[in-house]
């Protein structure tokens, strides 16, 4: 159970993460939904759903809830981009935001880590490069954005950033 001091920290970061978001020129780094289990099967092949872990129908639900909460705030989006994995490119098309863009950057590194600066480096330019117009939205996976802002974040969780001279800044988050 949250404390009320925990409780107004978290709504004070999901009011910061929405205002950033209405104003434009930020980027939603989003977890993909629900999707239990941890990693990916040893037979993983990437463009066959059925080798993959996917979403569960609670992690559909909560995709569509997610894009529902960026309409009814009026989030303008300028660009959905996406991990070519298929739990991360069902949460985006859910999302309803917009044409998915697939985007290997945006790939897990979860089980080869060999490619995790590379990856962290791509997407950091992608985010530096974004002109601005509207909201860049990321789907992603747990190792990608830790690796991009530190910290844990949760399935369907949305961490809003914006770059500056020093890199990251990250704004608030919401679940």
């Amino acid at each position: 159970m949250l404390g009320c001091g925990q409780a107004l920290a978290e709504a004070s970061d999901d009011a910061a993460a929405w205002a950033a978001l209405a104003d434009g020129g930020h980027v939603a780094l989003i977890r993909h939904a629900l999707a239990p289990g941890i990693g990916d099967p040893a037979e993983f092949v990437l463009g066959d759903c059925a080798t993959q872990r996917n979403l569960s129908d609670a992690g559909r639900e909560q995709a569509r809830r997610l894009g529902e909460r960026f309409r009814e705030r009026g989030i303008e989006v300028g660009e959905v981009r996406s991990s070519r994995w298929c739990r991360c490119l069902e949460t985006a098309r859910l999302l309803g935001l917009g044409d998915v863009i697939p985007t290997p950057a945006l790939d897990s590194f979860f089980r080869d880590r060999s490619t995790a600066e590379r990856q962290t480096a791509e997407t950091r330019a992608l985010i530096e490069a974004w002109n601005g117009e509207g909201t860049l939205v990321l789907v992603t996976h747990q190792v990608n954005i830790t690796a991009l802002v530190g910290g844990g974040v949760g399935s369907g969780e949305v961490i809003v950033v914006r770059p500056d001279d020093a890199g990251l800044v990250r704004v608030g988050s919401f679940r």
